[in-house]
């Protein structure tokens, strides 16, 4: 019987838990992957989110298992993100958590993006994916795009400014 170790593939990313979901972080050595992961940890320490917990920095194991994709740290980097200038630093993590939106930094983003480059394919399980262009405020954007994940398909703009003022 194969275990969910067994199975995972390793990919360069991030995955930070935000609420009850996590949030995978893609892109290209550099773009900030760390950083945004960082950015939501202390977001939540400082009162600004509910919850924000560290999963996996650098290199995330993935795998599908009864229809969604769990994130978790390869053990020799459990609980380790690198925050430039500074280094590697010990946080609390999550062992494992289900991927609720994949994030691209530095990627091509579309101001009007069609329908399919909103979803990407992992491992076999469909997920929200969101592009986020070099410069752009990756960290907002991803507050957004979880927001409008939360209140479903109807959610206006207008909408999204009063629930993030």
């Amino acid at each position: 019987m194969s275990t969910l170790a067994d199975d995972a593939a390793t990919i360069h990313a991030s995955a930070v838990l935000i609420g009850a979901g996590a949030v995978l972080i893609r892109g290209p050595a550099g773009a900030g992957k760390s950083r945004l992961a960082f950015e939501f940890i202390q977001a939540a320490a400082h009162g600004r989110l509910a919850f924000a917990r560290l999963v996996a920095d650098d290199r995330v194991h993935v795998a599908a298992a009864h229809g969604r994709l769990i994130a978790r740290p390869p053990a020799s980097l459990a609980g380790l993100i690198e925050i430039r200038g500074i280094g590697i630093c010990r946080l609390p993590h999550e062992p494992l958590a289900v991927v609720r939106l994949v994030v691209d930094l530095g990627a091509a983003a579309e101001r009007m993006p069609q329908a399919a480059a909103t979803e990407t394919l992992l491992d076999g399980i469909r997920l929200p994916r969101l592009a986020v262009a070099p410069g752009a405020d990756a960290f907002s954007l991803v507050l957004a795009a979880l927001t409008l994940q939360k209140a479903g398909p109807e959610t206006s703009s207008a909408d999204i400014s009063a629930a993030h003022p």
